[in-house]
Parts: structure tokens; C-alpha cells; sequence
């Protein structure tokens, strides 16, 4: 949500942005929120113009009864009375503008960055850089769920029978290795300065409403039928929608915090959920990191968190690269976005692993977050990070590693977590 000041002043800066990200049908939004913004500022001022009417009958009454000047002052009295109702009814068709106003502030993106390539779709998405070289086989290269089957540490028939698709049961070595995943990322988030914390894993739909965009609620959320709540789809929302409608003491920024949680997607769309396999699921482990801080800070934490993801993946020794997205593809609440990728030696191409995004003010003012820097009212900026997906990074783990038994090696930053195991074996499994 951009700030409305911003759209008296500059109309056509805020079109022109909206024209960047191809959504010229939401052009008229930006006419149509200045059209009730002159309604509330006229409202606005008229109401302002009653209250100070009030304050200078009331000086009047007061210089009246000490000049004991008693019936004039009662008819003064008189009309004081009425401006009360007056002023009620002018806010009764404020707040209802402003209401209008907010829905319509939702529909506009934020500001895009600079460098932020200009682009329509995820096709004009731009590699920014690579890191390590993918691995060649010499062998017929299976795929994770093929590797996770013959080595018994993964079942997906059951999960299917008892919860549907997009769910999995993990085994063994299999599962051992996600709570390390975990545990190594959460030891490096705190070695990194971010404070550990553990979230509702449901939400008011107020703070739901708030803390995403309307795209992400479509796609993503969890309704609970009959219950104002929701299922969060990534620690993200807990961290910041912690915060909703308070006053952060300037001292306190920046607030850097990171959270293991499970997450919950309903993932309608395009992709959709596989019907077998761990790369998109309706319930997933994750990681998360954010940052609040002040308006100049968030171009400086963007780097450092983007920077914090490529390294937890090439500690595990994956090939990666960064993609950054185009102005198309990033969503309405975002300046700018990268994306972390590795390797499918299966797929022979790259898929997500992490999502690093700067949503400047947009977020924090649409969750009325505010601080205060020498008596002056600021919002924050907010930005997040996959630290890790766990599952996504099972997938890289198990068909970047695997050999020619089927066989997978343990990444060695991961070793320690795994009792000093180096290979997962075939260990029978559920049969």
C-alpha cells in the first residue's frame, strides 16, 4: 500500500509505475482513489471547520458566564449542542470514504526498483549470477521420489489415502535429514544476528488481510470454514503480523528475526500440486527470515539476506544461481525480488529454493505499523527470506547426490547433525 500523499502529488509517477508492471487496467484506480479523496478532504475540512466553531463558542460561553451574562450564554449553549451530532455525521461518511480509499490503496504496487528488469511474465525473469558447476552422471539420473521409494524413507500412497495429494510421510535417514536442514539453518540465522522465535501457526483474517496481498490470499491461504482465523503459509506472516497497529521505538530497529515453522499452501494456480513428490506440497517445512528497519536501511538488508541464502546453499554444496524477477512477475507489495535457485539433474534445468523480497513501506503501512525519529511519525520497511524450504532442499540434496546404487551423500556441513552418518543407505523402509 503506497502512501496517498504520494498519489496527490504524483499522479503520473504512479501511473507510470503501474505501466511497468503491465497491469495498465488498474490505471483507473489512481483516478478513481484522487476522485473520493477530494470528497474527504472536503469532509475533512468541514469537520475540522465544526470543531473549531465548537472551540470558540465555548471560549465565548465561558467569557459569558464570568460576565454573568447567563441567557446569552445559553443560547449560545444552544447552538453548541447541535455542532456534536454535525460532526458525527460528517465522520460516519469519512471513515466510509476512507474505507474505499484502502481497498482501492491495496490494488496499487509498490514502487519498483531500478533494477528491477522491465519484463511481462516469469519468461523475462533474469539469471543475475551462478555458483558451482552442475555435476555430470554416468549413469541414468533418477528423480527424488524414485530415490526416496527405493530407499524406503518416503511414502506417499498413505499420506495420499489419509490427508490427499500434496502431502508426504518422511522416514529414516529421510527424515533425520529435514530436522537437520533445519537445525543447521537456524544455527547459522542465529550465528547471523537474527533472533529465534516461534510463531501461532494460525492467524486472525484480519492480520491475514493485511499482511499479504490479495494475489497471495487467493493462491496461498488457508481458510478455516466457520472461524475467523487462518493457516499461515510461511512464519513470515507471525513475524511481522506481530506488529500490526504498534508503535515500534526507533531505538528497537532494526528488529532481525528468524523462525522455523510448518506451512500451509493451498498452491491454486498454474503449477498446481504434484501428485507425488516433495516440490510442491500443501504442508511444507521452512525457515523464514525478516527484517524491520528504517527507510534507509532496507536496501543494505537486502543484500545481507540474499547473501545469507546463497550461502547456506552452497554450504550444502548445491549448484545454484540467483534469478532476478521482472517487474511483471513481482508482486504488488514488492520494490524488487530475487530468487534462489539449484540445479534439477533430473529436470536439467533450475527450480526455487528461496524468495528474498524488499517491500519497503508498502507492507508496514498496510499493517499500520509506524516508529517515530525526533519526534517525526515514519513507517518502516519490511523484508523477508526463505532462510530454507526443507523439502525443496531434500529434492536438491537427493538428485544432486545421489550414485549409481542409489545411494545419496550427506552434505558434509550436514554430517555433524546426522551423527557423523556420510551416506544414506537403503535401510528396508515401510513395506
Amino acid at each position: 500500500m503506497i502512501d496517498i500523499k504520494i498519489i496527490r502529488e504524483y499522479p503520473e509517477t504512479v501511473k507510470e509505475n503501474i505501466r511497468n508492471k503491465f497491469q495498465n487496467d488498474k490505471l483507473k484506480i489512481v483516478d478513481e482513489v484522487l476522485k473520493i479523496d477530494e470528497q474527504w478532504r472536503k469532509i475533512k475540512y468541514d469537520e475540522d471547520k465544526l470543531r473549531s466553531e465548537r472551540n470558540k463558542i465555548s471560549e465565548k460561553i465561558n467569557k459569558l458566564m464570568k460576565a454573568k451574562k447567563k441567557s446569552k450564554a445559553n443560547d449560545l449553549i444552544k447552538e453548541a449542542k447541535k455542532i456534536p451530532d454535525k460532526i458525527e455525521k460528517l465522520q460516519v461518511k469519512r471513515k466510509k470514504l476512507e474505507s474505499e480509499i484502502n481497498v482501492l490503496l491495496g490494488k496499487i504496487p509498490n514502487f519498483i526498483s531500478d533494477r528491477v528488469p522491465l519484463g511481462r511474465d516469469e519468461s523475462e525473469n533474469v539469471v543475475e549470477k551462478v555458483f558451482g558447476k552442475p555435476r555430470s552422471f554416468d549413469f541414468n539420473v533418477k528423480s527424488h521420489v524414485e530415490i526416496m521409494e527405493d530407499l524406503g524413507l518416503g511414502d506417499f500412497e498413505s499420506s495420499s489415502r489419509v490427508a490427499g495429494t500434496g502431502f508426504y510421510y518422511l522416514e529414516g535417514d529421510l527424515a533425520l535429514l529435514n530436522q537437520a536442514l533445519i537445525r543447521f539453518t537456524v544455527d547459522k540465522m542465529v550465528a547471523k544476528g537474527f533472533r529465534y522465535i516461534e510463531t501461532p501457526l494460525m492467524l486472525r483474517n484480519e492480520v491475514i488481510n493485511r499482511v499479504t496481498d490479495l494475489n497471495d490470499q487467493e493462491v496461498m491461504i488457508y481458510r478455516m470454514a466457520n472461524d475467523d482465523v487462518s493457516l499461515i503459509g510461511t512464519s513470515e506472516h507471525s513475524l511481522i503480523g506481530r506488529f500490526v497497529d504498534t508503535e515500534i521505538n526507533s531505538k528497537e530497529l532494526p528488529i532481525k528475526q528468524t523462525s522455523y515453522s510448518m506451512c500451509f499452501r493451498k498452491e491454486i494456480g498454474s503449477h498446481g500440486i504434484d501428485e507425488k513428490g516433495l516440490f510442491r506440497t500443501h504442508q511444507f517445512n521452512k525457515v523464514e527470515m525478516i527484517v524491520i528497519c528504517l527507510p534507509g536501511d532496507s536496501d543494505k538488508f537486502f543484500e545481507e539476506m540474499k547473501k545469507i541464502t546463497i550461502e547456506i546453499f552452497r554450504d550444502l554444496e548445491l549448484p545454484c544461481r540467483v534469478l532476478r524477477i521482472c517487474s511483471g512477475d513481482l508482486g504488488d507489495l514488492k520494490k524488487e525480488q530475487i530468487d534462489v535457485e539449484v540445479y534439477s539433474p533430473r529436470r536439467k534445468e533450475y527450480f526455487e529454493v528461496g524468495s528474498c523480497s524488499n517491500l519497503t513501506d508498502a507492507q508496514a503501512r498496510k499493517l499500520g505499523i509506524s516508529t517515530r525519529v525526533k519526534n517525526v511519525r515514519l513507517v518502516p520497511h519490511t523484508l523477508n527470506n526463505t532462510a530454507i524450504a526443507t523439502s525443496r532442499a531434500l529434492v536438491g540434496i537427493l538428485e544432486n547426490n545421489q550414485d549409481k546404487n542409489g545411494n545419496v551423500k550427506i552434505p558434509k556441513i550436514l554430517q555433524p547433525y546426522m551423527g557423523g552418518k556420510k551416506i544414506i543407505k537403503s535401510s528396508g523402509g515401510k513395506k
